[in-house]
């Protein structure tokens, strides 16, 4: 039988608890392992032969930057590490991101245990795991300057503000506002943030 080693990088114990108590009836599991130390991740998962690291999107304490920041550089140095995002933020914009570095695959939480087996198998095996893009939302990806200034309007400040936090014109940043409802397909300000909160643009991670 394939035995999978795992490495589970998550800030919170008690959901590695319930993890770990959750696929000990599993026998294609050989190991699942907790991350306490980022900085020598990359060695951890050598000397455990690790197969799939499991990486959630906010570690909390455990770094200082997004597990899909912390993703794309173990990727970068190591290619073929196989890398799940297991994450509660599950939003368009999150997904699009993960696919665009190069992971294996984004998977919800609240999987069951047989679902989330079956997707390790998979990704052991070479595959990819991806929530149907049935219905998926197409996206045009924002600008960091777009990004940033909806990050701005979220907080409820006034566009001269904005505009003076970023070093332009006011008439710059209604060029900048005139793009970014384009690709988010709205009006307004107000349907502007919605919908970049709905998508992920604006992240939950503070």
């Amino acid at each position: 039988m394939f035995h999978i080693n795992i490495l589970l990088v998550d800030d919170h114990a008690l959901f590695a608890a319930s993890l770990s108590i959750a696929l000990e009836e599993y026998k294609e599991i050989e190991h699942l392992y907790l991350a306490q130390d980022i900085k020598h991740l990359d060695i951890l998962a050598s000397e455990k032969n690790i197969d799939i690291i499991l990486m959630d999107i906010n570690l909390g304490n455990l770094s200082n930057t997004d597990g899909l920041e912390l993703a794309a550089k173990i990727i970068k140095t190591n290619p073929k590490v196989k890398i799940i995002i297991l994450t509660g933020y599950d939003l368009p914009v999150y997904r699009h991101e993960a696919k665009k570095i190069g992971v294996s695959g984004f998977l919800n939480k609240n999987i069951s245990p047989d679902d989330l087996i079956e997707s390790l198998i998979r990704v052991s095996h070479g595959k990819t795991c991806f929530p149907s893009e049935n219905n998926e939302i197409i996206i045009e990806e924002l600008t960091s300057m777009e990004k940033n200034i909806l990050g701005f309007i979220c907080k409820g400040m006034k566009r001269k503000n904005i505009a003076k936090e970023l070093y332009i014109s006011e008439r710059t940043l209604s060029n900048h506002l005139q793009h970014i409802f384009e690709k988010l397909d709205v009006s307004s300000t107000v349907e502007a943030v919605t919908k970049a909160i709905q998508l992920g643009y604006i992240s939950p991670i503070q």
